[in-house]
């Protein structure tokens, strides 16, 4: 675990950089692709840079970026004739979401849901949401984002298994799993003693009233 940051960095300017909402997605080394990516699109070459594929061996939207999704599409468009490479704009907001969207909104709901859960968590409640997890483990749109933590989760030490007794030790629980995220990113980890302030309480500053 990282040192604990000093009080500047705790500030707001800070604040939007202290999780990295992106998992880590292997580039695609696989062969030439033989179907197009799109009902409209042409038979593309060479899987790009970036692209992750489905077990199916397709192109998997929800596990690519939103950057290496438009240069698959845009190279499955493109003629041979093509010279030049065009600027295409931002997708707007009613697309599907790409990995990174994805992930951010995944852990808004899952620090939301740590800072919801109680104080003392009966059996039932913690049988439940350990059976939810299994589940986001399994089932998460982002296949390879789902072997991961499955894999974290299922450590041999058990060191990282579910901790559910209550609030605090699961709030906890969630932070690290979010810095393990974070760390496999080269970005930087949040301190978790921050943990409800960020998810729960708002900021002792005031900035979130």
């Amino acid at each position: 675990m990282a040192d604990a940051p000093s009080k500047s960095q705790t500030q707001p300017q800070s604040q939007k950089n202290l999780f990295a909402h992106q998992l880590q997605i292997p580039t695609a080394t696989t062969p030439p692709l033989s179907e197009s990516t799109n009902d409209s699109a042409t038979a593309t070459t060479k899987t790009p840079s970036g692209v992750v594929l489905d077990k199916d061996g397709k192109p998997c939207r929800t596990c690519t970026s939103a950057a290496a999704w438009r240069n698959l599409t845009k190279r499955a468009k493109a003629t041979p004739s093509s010279s030049t490479t065009p600027t295409l704009p931002s997708p707007p907001k009613e697309c599907p979401p790409d990995v990174e969207e994805l992930g951010r909104s995944t852990w808004t709901l899952l620090h939301s849901m740590s800072a919801t859960y109680p104080e003392k968590a009966t059996a039932e409640q913690q049988t439940e949401m350990r059976g939810f997890l299994k589940l986001l483990s399994k089932l998460y749109p982002c296949w390879v984002c789902a072997d991961d933590f499955r894999t974290w989760m299922a450590e041999p030490s058990g060191k990282n298994e579910p901790r559910l007794s209550g609030r605090k030790e699961f709030g906890n629980w969630m932070c690290e799993a979010h810095n393990e995220v974070n760390r496999k990113l080269g970005k930087k980890e949040f301190d978790c003693r921050f943990w409800e302030e960020r998810w729960r309480t708002g900021w002792k500053d005031g900035r979130c009233d």
